[in-house]
């Protein structure tokens, strides 16, 4: 490990990895600054806001450089960009623009100041599953051919590579592919959240129904604490590599709903659910999951939580979220909860 390391630079600071990172980084003892955008919603416990903010944003050149050379930190983690592969359809060009252009920008500074000081910022590079596609080999790799079937896996998959380039100049520049990993901090675009979120109101009586795309897509879900302790553990490895971060194991969207409705108390899941083709995306990945293998045998990393508990966690989460909104409605009401 480089145990020297104490000052971190992370971008998207305000999401689920970024607010997991920064407090992990800060109970460790690390100085942490974080690059926030015109104020956004902090995902993580208000409480423990342990990083120093730095207005901005990834794609404003003059403003990373300012950051980058106010903090001189000693990693940059670079966590920002869009993170729908749904809007990338939408706007591919603003997709490209946040996930690819913003990093090559981020690369390039990171490396003139190593290049001016003579310092040598490392550089961590959240990566994606989904630059793998239409990957034929089950579970993928490291050695995994690239081939995204999304503007958004086109976008993460040329970051990826633009990693790699600045890695061979000499630079210590770390991608780790993670695959889907979700938590509590999840934000409600996503599809994870948007069922652990309407289950929790189905549960406590709400007549709806949780309308979804393609209920057999597959995909490697772990706990995003643990992909954010795998984060930290590239950054401090002894060399720059790439890494897979996955638990190994893919289920698929309806075994996430069958056990969010099972976590919820409720078994006879599938009269709650339809599908919607709006929901279905033009091009969905083949099965998703992950050879974590190398992450275990060099950093050390293996995911804690399954995959069970972690839709459980979800929901309870959401269940005391809802219960907490009904009792703040009734209390409205002048009725007791």
């Amino acid at each position: 490990m480089f145990d020297s390391v104490r000052t971190a630079f992370i971008t998207g600071v305000t999401g689920q990895d970024g607010s997991y990172l920064a407090e992990l980084l800060a109970g460790l003892g690390w100085e942490v600054h974080g690059l926030v955008r015109n104020k956004p919603d902090y995902h993580g416990d208000p409480a423990a806001k342990t990083f120093t903010e730095h207005q901005g944003d990834i794609t404003d050149p003059s403003a990373l450089q300012r950051v980058l050379r106010v903090v001189q930190p000693d990693i940059v983690f670079n966590l920002a960009g869009s993170t729908s592969v749904a809007k990338s359809w939408e706007d591919p060009a603003a997709t490209i623009s946040t996930n690819s252009t913003s990093v090559a920008t981020l690369l390039e500074l990171t490396w003139r100041m190593n290049q001016e000081s003579g310092t040598n910022i490392r550089f961590v590079q959240a990566s994606s599953a989904e630059i793998f596609g239409s990957a034929t080999d089950v579970p993928q790799s490291e050695q995994s051919r690239i081939c995204p079937v999304s503007p958004y896996g086109a976008s993460k998959a040329l970051a990826h590579n633009l990693v790699n380039i600045y890695r061979t100049r000499g630079m210590f520049a770390s991608s780790a592919i993670l695959y889907n990993h979700e938590s509590p901090r999840r934000p409600m675009s996503f599809v994870t959240r948007k069922i652990t979120s309407q289950v929790a109101r189905i549960a406590l009586g709400h007549p709806e129904t949780l309308q979804l795309g393609n209920l057999d897509a597959t995909r490697d879900w772990g706990w995003a604490p643990d992909f954010v302790d795998a984060l930290y553990r590239v950054g401090v490895a002894a060399a720059a590599e790439d890494f897979i971060i996955a638990t190994g194991i893919s289920h698929s969207v309806s075994d996430f709903v069958r056990c969010a409705f099972e976590a919820a108390g409720i078994d006879e899941w599938e009269r709650y659910v339809c599908v919607d083709p709006q929901f279905v995306r033009p091009a969905d990945a083949s099965e998703m999951r992950g050879n974590p293998a190398k992450a275990r045998d060099v950093l050390g990393w293996e995911p804690t939580v399954g995959f069970k508990e972690m839709v459980a966690r979800m929901i309870q989460h959401d269940l005391l979220i809802e219960e907490a909104r009904l009792g703040t409605a009734l209390n409205l009401d002048g009725k007791s909860t």
